[in-house]
Formats: C-alpha cells, sequence, structure tokens
C-alpha cells in the first residue's frame, strides 16, 4: 500500500510538471527541431523525445536512491543547464549537415537520436517538482526503489501538451513547404540556428 502511494504520488507530481512548466521550457526545443522535419516523422520524434525524459527520470531517481541529497546539489550547480545546452546545439549541428530529403526537410541517418537527446538533457533543468522527487528518492534508500519512482515521476510527465503541439507545428510547415520548395530550407536553416542560439544560452547559463 505504502510502494503503491508512492508511485502514485511520484506520478502525480510528474503530472503537475508535465501539463505546466514542461510545455514551456520543451517547446523552443522541440518546436523548431520538428519544424525542420517531415510531417510523418513528428510522431516518432515526440515518442523519442517522451523517451528520453522518461529515461532521464528513471536514472535520476536511481542516482538520488544512491547518493541521496548529493543529486540535487549537482543539477544546482548548472550541469543542467549545460547539458542541455550540448543537446541543442548537437541538434542544430544535425539539421545543418543532413542532407536535405527531396521536399525539403532534414534527413540521414541518426535522426532518432537528437530528439531523444534534448528530452534526456531537458529534464535535468532543475526544479520544484524534480527536487521533490530527488528527495523522496532519496528517502527511499535503495536504487530500486529510488529507480521506480523515477518511473512513476517520468511517465505522469510525459502527459503533456506538447503530444498535440508538436504535431500542429509539424502541419503548418508542411504547409509552408508544400507552398514554396525554398521554404524547407529556409525552415531547416532557421530552425538549426534557433536550436544553435538556445544550446549556446543555456551552456552559458550553465557556466555562469
Amino acid at each position: 500500500m505504502t510502494e503503491g502511494a508512492g508511485f502514485l504520488a511520484a506520478w502525480l507530481l510528474g503530472l503537475s510538471l508535465g501539463l505546466t512548466a514542461c510545455t514551456l521550457t520543451c517547446l523552443p526545443f522541440m518546436g523548431a527541431w520538428v519544424l525542420a522535419r517531415e510531417r510523418g516523422t513528428v510522431l516518432a520524434d515526440t515518442g523519442l523525445f517522451l523517451a528520453g525524459r522518461v529515461s532521464a527520470y528513471v536514472l535520476l531517481g536511481l542516482v538520488a536512491g544512491l547518493a541521496g541529497a548529493w543529486l540535487s546539489g549537482v543539477l544546482d550547480s548548472g550541469i543542467g543547464h549545460a547539458v542541455i545546452g550540448a543537446a541543442a546545439v548537437a541538434a542544430g549541428l544535425w539539421l545543418l549537415s543532413a542532407r536535405p530529403a527531396r521536399k525539403g526537410c532534414a534527413a540521414g541517418r541518426g535522426a532518432g537520436a537528437p530528439p531523444f537527446a534534448l528530452g534526456f538533457s531537458l529534464s535535468l533543468t532543475p526544479c520544484a517538482p524534480l527536487a521533490s522527487l530527488l528527495a523522496f528518492a532519496a528517502q527511499q534508500g535503495t536504487a530500486a526503489s529510488g529507480a521506480l519512482q523515477g518511473l512513476a515521476f517520468g511517465l505522469g510527465a510525459a502527459v503533456t501538451p506538447l503530444v498535440l503541439l508538436l504535431p500542429l507545428l509539424s502541419a503548418a510547415a508542411e504547409r509552408l513547404r508544400s507552398g514554396q520548395v525554398r521554404w524547407g530550407a529556409w525552415l531547416r536553416q532557421g530552425a538549426a540556428g534557433g536550436l544553435l542560439f538556445l544550446g549556446t544560452y543555456r551552456i552559458a547559463m550553465g557556466l555562469s
């Protein structure tokens, strides 16, 4: 009963993040990414992004179960911002280097890595729900219990309006590309530039 209540509490905590701050924090990154991608890839990209988030929370819960309050101090040091920045810069560089498809969208091998990395890294942003999760996982005292709390939190955070917003953005970009072919290249370059800017800004935040 106690474990079930703790799992539910962690899920509700993640849900509170997924329905609010997650959308505001993640939309600029994933929004830029899907604008440069083919419409048919948006569901897979969104799924990989959410899988990255859930994976990160499981890992954070596991580490918190082992290390206790130490992990909160590490995240507060700015390393989370630096990792987010590195993932965003890598995604932007991928868009610039990927060979465009015939419809003007980014294509090529390794396309699944950037959205997963963005989801994983954006989960490292310090916030009140995450701090509560880590504190609760640290009290469990074992890696397995902490990982279960992280899994519950991640599944709650995966319930996000991004599931609706990202396909809408992708559909809008597809309509632009279907009107004029050159819009594909402009969208890809603009999205890459946006990710590079966001990534550089986050890295600067982590180093400051």
